[in-house]
């Protein structure tokens, strides 16, 4: 609760600094900030008494909250690192542009750490509302405006869906709390609107995860907003969404001790049935991409596939969840940062601006390769031991099937990203080299080792959840 407040109040800080003029004091006090509360939200693996509370039943502190809440703070640093340079152009804006992400960091802390489903519909409306607005935020640009309106009424639709689902699950248990109504949803006498309450809420989150068939709005919104918010939208909220759905299974004891088997197996072929699609789907239609970040769209689709699995045995993979999710973010964060400064001024985010790359800018080159091998599952990188964790639980569960399709969609996944790699190094520069701001530099370097580093040593994630 303590950490929901201080972000907010962070942002709050931002509004009332540009009324006193302190915009240069804004990304430095906010980062600062940001730290400062991700090191006592660490600090609470240290003092047992300050996990597993709840706040008036609205609000839980548990180790998945706080282990996913850390994640997200560190993300919205490299965010808003990067944010001083985007908008340096927009001087009087950038308070506007700060506060939203810091909003929408609030936004996410609620949806994996609320214990009342109102709570959790507060959360993600906070999320969704922000990101409508950053996502048409560029309003000379037409693809931005399209991009907001696309996003905000097919976001919108989705959050009817959510909405209907949590008034079912209430007047089939009578109440929102999440306690309640795990308790309530092991009766074998359940009303028949509690499992369409249900279905209606995974699929308005499949929605935010950009699962097949509810994908067709990504690629679009991803092309069509400014890079940075393409960024925070396949790294930050693709990962909000997939912790949130993994609680919200693990509340309604969709995989765990349902006593009507015929749900409990209808679930499990769904998802399987979508993780096998999503990372199909996604990858074939990532090798037709000449456009980085619909190319990223598409991948990031394929790994909201394989983050799917984790579903499929939600009693004991919300570590191996975490440590996916870590590992992915990381590696879209790095592989942002390069495209923001290579295709800054650029009309498009075509491949051929990336040609050359690697004899104009060694290091933003390097880092590139090393987060696409990351997406692609190739070691020291830990996106090779986030899959291979997967698939060990995954076939431990029974589901060959999945990590087959799996393996298989990974040899794809090879084809597109080594062929922005290609560009990078085989290629003939385009332009003469431009000049690079140290943030991007800084936050390239530091998420790309970062990633190695929790390969090499998996348990400094995975021993959050121990």
């Amino acid at each position: 609760m303590n950490t929901l407040i201080a972000i907010s109040g962070l942002g709050v800080f931002c509004l009332i600094a540009e009324i006193f003029n302190l915009r240069k004091a804004i990304v430095p006090v906010v980062i600062l900030g940001l730290l400062a509360v991700l090191g006592t939200t660490l600090n609470l693996y240290s003092f047992g008494s300050a996990l597993d509370g709840k706040y008036s039943n609205m609000i839980v502190v548990d180790k998945f909250s706080s282990a996913f809440v850390s994640l997200f703070i560190l993300l919205t640093v490299f965010i808003v690192a990067m944010g001083h340079d985007v908008y340096k152009d927009h001087p009087t804006k950038i308070s506007d542009y700060i506060a939203i992400k810091i909003f929408l960091l609030a936004g996410a802390v609620a949806m994996v750490s609320f214990s009342n489903l109102a709570m959790f519909f507060l959360g993600i409306e906070t999320l969704s509302i922000a990101l409508y607005i950053l996502a048409g935020s560029s309003r000379l640009d037409i693809k931005s405006n399209e991009a907001g309106m696309k996003y905000f009424l097919m976001g919108s639709f989705a959050s009817g869906f959510i909405l209907f689902g949590i008034c079912l699950i209430y007047g089939a248990m009578g109440s929102f709390d999440i306690t309640e109504i795990s308790s309530a949803s092991l009766s074998a006498e359940l009303p028949s609107w509690f499992p369409i309450g249900v279905v209606l809420v995974v699929v308005g989150m499949l929605f935010k995860i950009a699962a097949v068939p509810f994908h067709f709005w990504a690629p679009d919104v991803y092309e069509g907003s400014p890079s940075l918010v393409t960024a925070t939208m396949s790294t930050l909220v693709k990962v909000v969404a997939v912790a949130t759905l993994y609680k919200l299974v693990t509340v309604l004891n969709l995989n765990l001790s349902f006593d009507n088997q015929d749900i409990l197996t209808a679930f499990q072929l769904i998802i399987v049935i979508i993780s096998i699609a999503s990372m199909t789907i996604g990858n074939i239609m990532a090798l037709r991409q000449n456009n980085v970040k619909r190319m990223l769209a598409f991948s990031g689709i394929s790994h909201a596939g394989f983050m799917l699995m984790s579903l499929l045995t939600v009693s004991n993979s919300s570590t191996n969840l975490l440590y996916y999710t870590t590992a992915y973010a990381l590696a879209g964060i790095a592989a942002f940062a390069v495209i923001i400064t290579v295709t800054k001024n650029k009309d498009n985010e075509d491949i051929v601006n990336f040609n050359g790359l690697g004899k104009t800018n060694p290091l933003m080159a390097a880092i590139l390769t090393g987060a696409l091998l990351s997406m692609a599952g190739i070691p020291i990188f830990s996106g090779f031991f986030a899959k291979f964790m997967l698939f060990t639980q995954t076939i431990q569960a029974g589901y060959l099937v999945v990590v087959i399709a799996g393996v298989i969609n990974s040899i794809i996944s090879v084809g597109y990203y080594f062929k922005l790699i290609l560009a990078m190094y085989t290629k003939e520069p385009t332009e003469e080299k431009q000049a690079t701001p140290f943030v991007y530099y800084a936050v390239g370097v530091v998420s790309i080792l970062l990633n190695v580093l929790i390969g090499l040593y998996p348990s400094l994630v995975t021993n959050l959840l121990k």
